[in-house]
């Protein structure tokens, strides 16, 4: 019987790159805004270093540079991490170059893993219905900042998780039974008194918490990280 596990922070995927395929979870705002660039029409590269981020700026053609690092866009970069803006733009076929602080890290850690995915709330049921009817452990690993497990991240994390159980997944942790039992049946805004929407709303980044809210399961199709860029799979 296959088994889901919840976990948190990029280090950790290394636990479970044999045996499992890893889900990265980064609601606010990696894997939410590497979804977006992909359905805009660009090529996402998700890097997990500004070391990473500049020689493959230099080999690609005319790329986008998005990201943060402890909250502030690096020198040189074009966009800050948000959805919102990236929602706003029309490039289709330019290729995105992707940093965050904790969530590009995450799919880069997981590599060598059976298979790789990265997952927002736009598309949890979809990734619950791509990895329902397989033989591969799935571990749900949310992104984590500040040694703290998000509370959107959990909550994404325990409806994926829930879902898998309903398909015959058996819970690997107690700490896995804990976090589905305690987010699986929550709204979407469940998590609006975390510590990420307080900084959204701090420094007057809301757009990207109404954008969140605003695409829920809007997405039929999964998000495939492999050789370096994320590409969609087919609905």
């Amino acid at each position: 019987m296959p088994k889901v596990v919840v976990d948190c922070f990029p280090e950790r995927a290394r636990e479970y790159r044999d045996g499992h395929a890893i889900v990265a979870i980064d609601v606010i705002r990696a894997t939410t805004t590497a979804q977006t660039a992909i359905e805009r029409g660009y090529r996402c590269y998700p890097v997990p270093s500004l070391e990473v981020a500049v020689p493959l700026a230099a080999r690609l053609p005319e790329p986008l540079l998005v990201g943060e690092l402890g909250g502030s866009v690096p020198y040189g970069f074009d966009l800050n991490n948000s959805p919102a803006a990236l929602a706003e733009r029309d490039e289709p076929g330019r290729p995105l170059i992707l940093l965050s602080t904790s969530g590009t890290r995450l799919l880069w850690e997981a590599r060598g893993a059976v298979a790789i995915y990265a997952a927002s709330l736009r598309n949890w049921s979809a990734q619950v219905e791509r990895l329902a009817g397989g033989e591969a452990s799935v571990a749900l690993i949310g992104a984590g900042a500040r040694n703290e497990f998000r509370e959107e991240d959990q909550l994404c994390c325990a409806w994926i998780a829930a879902g898998l159980v309903r398909a015959g997944f058996e819970p690997e942790t107690p700490d896995t039974e804990a976090i589905v039992e305690r987010w699986s049946g929550q709204p979407a805004d469940a998590f609006l008194g975390s510590n990420s929407v307080e900084y959204l709303r701090r420094t007057g980044q809301e757009d990207d918490l109404e954008f969140v809210l605003a695409h829920v399961d809007d997405l039929r199709r999964t998000f495939v990280f492999a050789d370096g860029e994320l590409v969609a799979e087919s609905a």
